[in-house]
């Protein structure tokens, strides 16, 4: 993955944000010894950054495409209110019963929904809009799921999409990729704002226009 800042202000930034508790720890340990994919795990800072966007617009319902081990569906639910609900989409049975496993430590894991099977089949059965949808599924469809869940984007809610920056892939014009295509088609898209944020592997942020 691509490194934007040096470790050591990476590590700095971490150990000035909101300290984990102690299960989401013990995630990230249990997901880097389990998986060879750990670095899919959002981490401390992407994850507070999510867990803000559901606090600062108070959301109630929340969307994600692409659980894997959970991180992020947890530290987005313990923003959300006793009543709140966010569904998250995987297709991965192993890593989704580790997910699960973990909802049981938390407080807020009953606030989860996760639906297995493939996302865009998913997002046609779902009613009503979200205040927040996240995406952080296989990149390939990154267009095809962004058109899926816009819809589905409440008036004034927000759509964070991950890994925009792809190792710094997206600089390579020799070899077209699918965050390039993504990335160019959110610039083209009239219907909304945007802002892309060199945090981590890259999110970036959008909302209804005008």
């Amino acid at each position: 993955m691509l490194r934007l800042v040096s470790e050591e202000i990476d590590n700095y930034s971490i150990n000035h944000t909101s300290k984990l508790p102690d299960y989401l720890n013990e995630l990230i340990e249990v997901t880097k010894k389990t998986s060879e994919s750990y670095q899919m795990i959002s981490g401390p800072i992407e994850g507070s950054l999510l867990q803000m966007l559901v606090w600062a617009t108070n959301a109630k319902r929340v969307l994600e495409l692409g659980l894997f081990t959970g991180f992020s569906a947890q530290m987005m639910a313990e923003a959300l209110p006793e009543d709140g609900e966010l569904i998250s989409c995987d297709i991965d049975p192993d890593t989704t019963q580790l997910a699960q496993d973990f909802f049981k430590k938390s407080s807020n894991g009953h606030k989860i929904r996760v639906e297995l099977g493939p996302a865009l089949e998913t997002l046609e059965t779902l009613d009503g809009v979200f205040d927040v949808i996240f995406i952080d599924a296989d990149k390939e469809p990154y267009v095809e799921y962004y058109e899926a869940a816009l819809p589905l984007l409440a008036p004034h809610g927000i759509m964070a999409i991950d890994n925009v920056l792809w190792s710094g892939r997206v600089l390579d014009d020799a070899e077209p990729n699918p965050l390039q295509r993504f990335n160019e088609h959110i610039l083209k898209d009239t219907r909304v704002k945007h802002v892309l944020l060199p945090v981590r592997d890259g999110i970036m942020l959008v909302r209804w226009g005008k």
